[in-house]
């Protein structure tokens, strides 16, 4: 390196040859100390570019502090010109310390060193990172008081600081006021409006866009993705497609995440398709985000060979098919799963820990979930939170042993929290501890009055005691605190088309599947089926009851797919709430009757129904 230093000084301008001559950190910090002791650190032309590859991306060392040693060099400059205050500014306004970007500016004003149009958007993305407006409106008064507000540069900054700090309202005034919009100023807005929730707005104004790039689609579809319009954020990937636009692999992620979300199997592989033939890298991310699919989709077994074939893992997608392998059943394979993470040396996360728990819980292994909750601390330094001990609690009561759940809470060192409390009556329930539930059930209306699972979950361990006069009372509670039960939905994908389906709603064939069903009722009938109503409401008759369990949508949606696929097809099935006990049985008899396999996923786990059994054998 020597060599090259002083071959390089021989030359007419031999600073700037120099400073192209180095590649790593280390090279600069040895042309650093040359120019220090040959003096030319002196030169501001010099320093400048010296301090320019520092904060250039071009020289990363993750293991020093670089922002810090271009300080050091800072400190070196007798007089700094506008320039070297914008490196730093430009430098500290995406670093870790985006305030310190304006300790720089005050500094300049006091050397008395006008700022120009570059300074100014490196200061308001300084302020967009803190998300701070405050800091973002004094900088906007020094834009005025400078002159350069008309500058659509420091403009298109303003928009995108006051949307990415959900000031819309003042985002909207600039932008209605520039002469002049480019692609970012449209793409600023568009962000700004899906950052706060408002994707309806955010889609006029993307469809109002003269032009269009990459990012714009993607920030869209994204902001769909967010706000749970995943049905939306597919179908313009679709619109995105037919003009033309190739994705990327942001763009992939949020689609493949909404099928996720939906347990839209066939419009998730079309995706992972589009991602094998346009070539799309699948990063940690992507892959992650594919495996997370497949298992949510109820494809536990290509979630896995994806996993298996992604090129590189870390915590998080090891984390994805932990729980995937936890919420289809299969608590070993999780177990083993989790061992061989630990083995290669990665370092298990809170969630980790969550769905290998989890996964003991399912599997009835309360002795290795015991084993793991105790080690948490000591072998992976996790303290335990919420979500553990809820697991825990879980563990101990599909076990049937109630009483060491309930002593597990009391010596919780926190208070337990709604879930913990409805795991331990949901258990209740399962092994028909009226006294337990009663004790569980005052606590949990105490901590969340307007949560109507819990007052129906206890009313139906009152009706199998026996104890109407106390459903009476819940029901009266319910009416005063005006909690209502939700309505439970179900989903059902039938080629590439997402069918929604809940009680009392209307659909264009109904007639055709309330047939159906009664055809299916008939045969299951015939086998032995008899309604279960016990978790039906319970201020009606049994009659009544009967009707309405019959209309629940997960059985809506079975008759429809049923009526809508070929015979030996399997059956996926979304729904929101927990399946009750009879959609339950009655599934399992389909399953019988018609050689047919329906993978339903519902609030907490999957349950694949295959030859008149359930993989989570009853047990959820």
């Amino acid at each position: 390196m020597s060599n090259i230093v002083l071959n390089t000084l021989r030359f007419k301008h031999p600073k700037l040859a120099l400073l192209q001559s180095c590649s790593s950190f280390s090279d600069l910090k040895i042309i650093h100390g040359f120019l220090i002791r040959t003096h030319f650190i002196s030169d501001v032309f010099v320093a400048s570019r010296l301090l320019a590859l520092c904060v250039d991306d071009g020289i990363v060392d993750k293991s020093i502090n670089v922002l810090g040693y271009a300080y050091g060099i800072f400190s070196q400059i007798q007089e700094p010109n506008c320039f070297i205050f914008n490196i730093l500014i430009r430098g500290f306004s995406s670093g870790a310390e985006p305030s310190r970007a304006f300790q720089f500016y005050t500094q300049m004003l006091k050397s008395r060193i006008r700022p120009d149009n570059i300074t100014f958007p490196f200061l308001i993305k300084a302020a967009a990172e803190m998300e701070c407006v405050k800091t973002g409106e004094q900088t906007h008064s020094h834009v005025v008081r400078f002159g350069f507000q008309n500058d659509v540069y420091v403009e298109n900054s303003l928009v995108h600081m006051y949307a990415n700090c959900g000031s819309i309202a003042a985002a909207g005034r600039i932008f209605g006021k520039m002469p002049f919009r480019d692609v970012v100023s449209w793409t600023s807005m568009v962000a700004g409006y899906c950052k706060c929730g408002m994707v309806g707005d955010a889609r006029e104004m993307f469809d109002e866009m003269p032009q269009r790039n990459l990012v714009t689609w993607s920030i869209m579809i994204n902001g769909y993705a967010k706000n749970n319009f995943f049905e939306k954020a597919i179908d313009l990937f679709e619109l995105m497609k037919r003009e033309g636009i190739v994705a990327n692999e942001t763009v992939m992620v949020s689609v493949i995440s909404s099928c996720a979300h939906l347990g839209a199997l066939e419009l998730g592989e079309r995706a992972h398709d589009y991602v094998v033939k346009n070539h799309v890298t699948v990063n940690l991310i992507l892959g992650t985000a594919l495996v997370d699919m497949y298992w949510r989709c109820g494809e536990i077994e290509k979630a896995t060979r994806v996993f298996e074939g992604l090129p590189e893992k870390d915590s998080l997608s090891w984390s994805s098919i932990i729980k995937g392998l936890a919420v289809h059943g299969d608590a070993h394979k999780a177990i083993r799963y989790f061992s061989e993470m630990v083995r290669l040396g990665f370092i298990p996360r809170d969630v980790t820990l969550t769905a290998v728990l989890s996964a003991c819980s399912h599997g009835g292994l309360v002795d290795k979930g015991l084993e793991i909750y105790e080690n948490m601390k000591t072998d992976y330094g996790i303290e335990p939170r919420l979500e553990h001990y809820g697991c825990i609690v879980d563990m101990f009561g599909r076990a049937g042993r109630l009483t060491e759940a309930e002593n597990f809470i009391r010596k919780m060192p926190v208070k337990p929290n709604a879930p913990i409390l409805g795991a331990l009556l949901g258990a209740c329930k399962i092994h028909k501890n009226t006294e337990v539930a009663e004790r569980v059930g005052n606590m949990l209306i105490e901590v969340k009055p307007e949560h109507s699972g819990y007052y129906v979950l206890l009313s139906n361990i009152y009706a199998c005691a026996g104890k109407w006069e106390k459903i009476e009372s819940l029901r009266e509670m319910m009416k005063e605190k005006l909690v209502k039960k939700p309505h439970g939905w179900s989903l059902i994908e039938i080629n590439g088309k997402i069918n929604k389906f809940s009680m009392g709603d209307t659909h264009p064939e109904m007639g055709k599947i309330k047939r159906k069903w009664e055809e299916i009722l008939r045969k299951i009938r015939a086998i032995g089926y008899k309604g279960n109503t016990g978790d039906a409401l319970f201020d009606v008759d049994e009659e009544e009851k009967e009707s309405a369990i019959h209309m629940h949508s997960e059985k809506l949606a079975i008759a429809y797919g049923m009526m809508k696929t070929k015979p030996g097809t399997s059956i996926r099935i979304v729904k929101n709430l927990r399946v009750c006990e009879d959609c339950h049985t009655v599934t399992k008899h389909i399953s019988e009757v018609y050689g047919r396999e329906f993978i339903v996923r519902d609030r907490n786990r999957f349950h694949r129904f295959r030859y008149g059994l359930c993989s989570c054998g009853d047990y959820w």
